[in-house]
């Protein structure tokens, strides 16, 4: 309540600051919460407070001084205030009319006066009142359900509607198209659902939804960036994760998923530089906490096992109001399998020696059969050497014709006699 009273003194001072007669104080509550509307007055005796919303009476108040005692008496002249509407009795006294409402609602918005009549004067103030459901966290994940990949940005309870908006970092020249829809349920809050679908050929962007709201309170900003990466069982590997230069000094936050679990691995914070490494993580994971305060969260997994540590790592910089995720879908391949792969052994090279060992042979013979040529083959072939004989005594009779013939020296027709040989 002391809070209450502070915020409560600190309307008042701007009240009686205001040269209006009748003030005018604008208060903005929250759902669920506890509304202040201030009022006060010159300090009087027989005091009688009456608040009105749209001028009808909700609540009414009255004190009376009869014989040194003071008698009070509260009136909830409306069923919609009855139970969550009151004063502070004790500081009527000091002038003040101060009407607490507890539980307050959406219904609760309008315009409420506040009347005081006392024995030596009246006052009246005016109060506007604004509800509103603030927006409590921003979620921001990649969908599949619709057959394409595409962020989706969601706020739940809130009130009024906010407006959400979309960025990618690096910026893109592609026309971002995002679908947002809303709905009210029965109290008036609304859910947001703002959809954005992946661009294609960009990987590595930064989806980044931000939410406002009218009535001029934070605005809230998530981004998220997916990504995937393999490693070998027993080899340490970096799992990176990055911060948009917007973000100074956040809070780090590692976790991950395997199906249905989800467990810790550690956190950092950048303002203490204090970090806290989960078991069994601890032995596993490893942080350069020199380079979170400068954007670079990464985490270096050490002697990863294939079952163990196969699944979603997701790293989350926080500040108020603000997040940045990066979540990297990790495969660690069995290093049995690939061993038993590399070490099996390979026949490939005796079927390349046979080869090689033909074409060599091939080769030689064809060089022998070209050096020792066609005789080589007439001395194993007989009908070849009869052949050639023939050939020869043929060769041999061409060259005696050509010469003198002897008498008898072949059968057949002699030739006629020269001249001297008739002599």
């Amino acid at each position: 309540m002391s809070a209450i009273h502070t915020w409560a003194c600190f309307l008042l001072c701007l009240s009686f600051a205001s040269p209006d007669k009748t003030p005018v104080i604008i208060v903005t509550c929250s759902v669920s919460g506890e509304c202040v509307l201030p009022c006060s007055f010159p300090p009087g005796s027989e005091e009688t407070i009456e608040w009105f919303k749209q001028e009808v009476v909700i609540y009414k108040f009255e004190r009376e001084e009869k014989d040194d005692n003071d008698s009070s008496e509260e009136h909830f002249e409306h069923e919609q205030f009855a139970g969550r509407a009151t004063i502070f009795p004790h500081l009527v006294a000091r002038g003040n009319a101060t009407l607490i409402l507890r539980r307050s609602g959406l219904k609760d918005r309008g315009t409420y006066r506040c009347h005081v009549h006392t024995s030596k004067s009246e006052h009246n103030a005016k109060v506007i009142v604004k509800v509103e459901a603030p927006i409590r966290g921003l979620s921001l994940e990649l969908s599949r359900l619709s057959g394409y990949e595409e962020m989706k940005c969601s706020v739940r309870d809130v009130y009024p509607p906010p407006r959400v908006s979309w960025a990618t970092e690096p910026p893109t020249f592609e026309d971002l198209r995002p679908v947002t829809r809303m709905r009210a349920d029965k109290q008036g809050l609304y859910t947001v659902d703002s959809r954005l679908k992946r661009l294609n050929g960009q990987p590595n962007l930064i989806y980044i939804c931000k939410v406002t709201t009218s009535y001029g309170g934070p605005s809230w900003t998530a981004s998220l960036r997916e990504r995937e990466i393999r490693g070998t069982e027993g080899r340490d590997l970096t799992i990176p994760c990055h911060t948009p230069p917007y973000l100074n000094k956040p809070f780090l936050h590692w976790s991950f998923t395997n199906g249905e679990d989800t467990s810790l691995i550690l956190t950092y914070d950048s303002q203490s530089g204090n970090s806290v490494s989960l078991r069994p993580w601890d032995s596993h994971v490893e942080l350069d906490g020199f380079a979170v305060p400068f954007g670079d969260g990464s985490l270096r997994l050490m002697d990863p096992k294939h079952l163990q540590h196969t699944g979603s790592y997701t790293c989350v910089f926080s500040i108020p109001y603000i997040t940045h995720t990066e979540r990297t879908e990790v495969t660690i391949d069995n290093y049995d399998v690939d061993r038993t792969t590399a070490d099996k052994p390979s026949y490939w090279w005796i079927v390349g020696l046979v080869v090689a060992l033909l074409v060599v042979a091939l080769a030689g013979m064809l060089a022998y059969l070209k050096v020792k040529g066609v005789p080589s083959k007439s001395r194993k072939d007989p009908e070849a050497v009869t052949e050639l004989h023939l050939v020869k005594v043929l060769s041999d009779s061409s060259a005696d014709e050509s010469s003198p013939l002897t008498v008898g020296g072949t059968k057949g027709p002699s030739a006629p006699p020269t001249g001297s040989q008739l002599t």
